[in-house]
C-alpha cells in the first residue's frame, strides 16, 4: 500500500472512531440502569449510566461489551423504544402507544384505539395527532393480507416525522439489510399507500417531502434486522431467568419496536444476555450468567431452542448472516 494509501486509511479510521465515540456517548445517555453506581457528587440517588460500551469488534461491526463484571440476573440497563407499534391483532387490546395489555378491550374493531392512562395519552400526540387524520384501511389491509409488520412502524415514525417529534434520519446510526431488488419493487407499492392516506388525509406535499422511495426503503431495510417483537412477560412473572430460557408462542407478541442501544447487541446463539419485556415496550436487559468486564454482551435473535440447520437458515433468510459462535461451529 502506498504512503498516501496509508495515510487516507489512517484518516478514515480516526474518523471512524471519533464519529463512533460520538455516537455512543450519544446513545448511552438516553439509557439508565437500576443497578448502576449512582452520581452521588451531582445527582445523589440517580441511577449511573449502565456498565456497559459501544465498541468496534473485529467481525460483527459495532458490539455491546461490560466496562465492569456483570453478575448472573442482574439488569444491565433498561430502553425505551425509539418507535413501536401494536400487532394489526392486537390493536383494540393493548395500549396504543406503550403497548400494555388493557383490562378492558374494545367491542367494536371500528372503535378509536385505546391507551392504558393519561401520560401514554399525552406522548402519543408524537404521532397520533397525525395519524388519526388519515384513513389508514387501505394500507392495513395491505400489511394484514401480505402478512406485513415492519411497515407499520414505518407509518408510525412518518407521522413523528411530520409532527415534528423526530428526525428523518433518526434510523440511520442503525445498520441496515440487504434489500433485494424484488423487496424493493414491492416496497413501492407500500409507499404508493402511504403517501396517498397522508395526501387523502389534507397532509400537504412540503410536509411528506422527505416520504421518497430512498428514505422509505432506507428505514425499512434498517427496521427489518433492528426490529424486535414485543413479547410481554405480565405483572405477576417472577422468574425472568427462566422466561429467557423458555420458548415464547407468536402469539404472545402484542407488537414490534425498535430500539437504539439494544440493537448494538450482536447475536449469539448461546447468548450471556437476554431482553425481556414485563409490562410494556420498556425493553429490559438481563445478564444470563457472569459477564467479565471487557466481555461483550450478546443475545440471541432467534429461539434458542431450534436445531443448528433451522437455525442457520433463520438467522440468514431473517438476518443475512451465517452465525458462526462457539454453538453453531460446533453443530450443536
Amino acid at each position: 500500500m502506498s504512503t498516501s494509501a496509508l495515510a487516507r486509511t489512517s484518516r478514515w479510521v480516526s474518523r471512524s472512531k471519533t464519529l463512533l465515540h460520538f455516537q455512543t456517548k450519544l446513545i448511552l445517555t438516553s439509557f439508565s440502569t437500576d443497578t448502576g453506581t449512582a452520581d452521588k457528587d451531582n445527582h445523589p440517588g440517580r441511577p449511573g449510566p449502565p456498565p456497559i460500551r459501544v465498541m468496534l469488534t473485529e467481525s460483527a461491526g459495532r458490539g455491546v461489551f461490560a466496562t465492569r463484571r456483570i453478575g448472573a440476573g442482574e439488569l444491565i440497563h433498561t430502553a425505551k423504544p425509539v418507535v413501536a407499534h401494536p400487532s394489526l391483532s392486537k390493536i383494540h387490546s393493548v395500549c396504543y402507544f406503550c403497548l400494555r395489555n388493557l383490562k378492558t378491550t374494545c367491542q367494536s374493531q371500528t372503535q378509536a384505539v385505546q391507551f392504558c392512562n393519561e401520560e401514554c395519552e399525552e406522548q402519543s400526540k408524537a404521532f397520533y395527532d397525525i395519524e388519526k387524520r388519515a384513513n389508514w384501511s387501505a394500507y392495513d389491509d395491505y400489511c394484514r393480507a401480505q402478512g406485513l409488520k415492519y411497515p407499520l412502524l414505518v407509518k408510525r415514525l412518518a407521522c413523528m416525522v411530520i409532527s415534528g417529534f423526530a428526525a428523518a434520519n433518526s434510523l440511520d446510526i442503525l445498520q441496515p439489510a440487504t434489500l433485494s431488488p424484488l423487496m424493493i419493487s414491492e416496497m413501492v407499492e407500500e409507499l404508493g399507500l402511504l403517501r396517498s392516506s397522508f395526501t387523502k388525509a389534507n397532509i400537504t406535499d412540503e410536509q411528506i417531502a422527505f416520504l421518497t422511495k430512498t428514505w422509505y426503503t432506507s428505514v425499512l431495510a434498517r427496521i427489518r434486522i433492528n426490529a424486535f417483537r414485543v413479547e410481554l412477560a405480565g405483572e405477576s412473572y417472577q422468574d425472568l431467568l427462566a422466561l429467557a430460557a423458555a420458548s415464547v408462542d407468536a402469539e404472545a407478541g402484542v407488537g414490534n419496536a425498535v430500539y437504539m442501544l439494544p440493537s448494538f447487541y450482536n447475536h449469539d446463539c448461546d447468548p450471556n444476555a437476554h431482553i425481556l419485556w414485563i409490562q410494556n415496550a420498556e425493553a429490559r436487559l438481563k445478564a444470563l450468567r457472569d459477564v467479565e468486564e471487557g466481555e461483550e454482551l450478546r443475545i440471541c435473535y432467534i429461539d434458542a431452542s431450534m436445531g443448528h440447520d433451522a437455525r442457520q437458515t433463520l438467522l440468514s433468510k431473517g438476518f443475512g448472516f451465517q452465525c458462526n459462535c462457539l454453538r453453531c461451529l460446533s453443530r450443536d
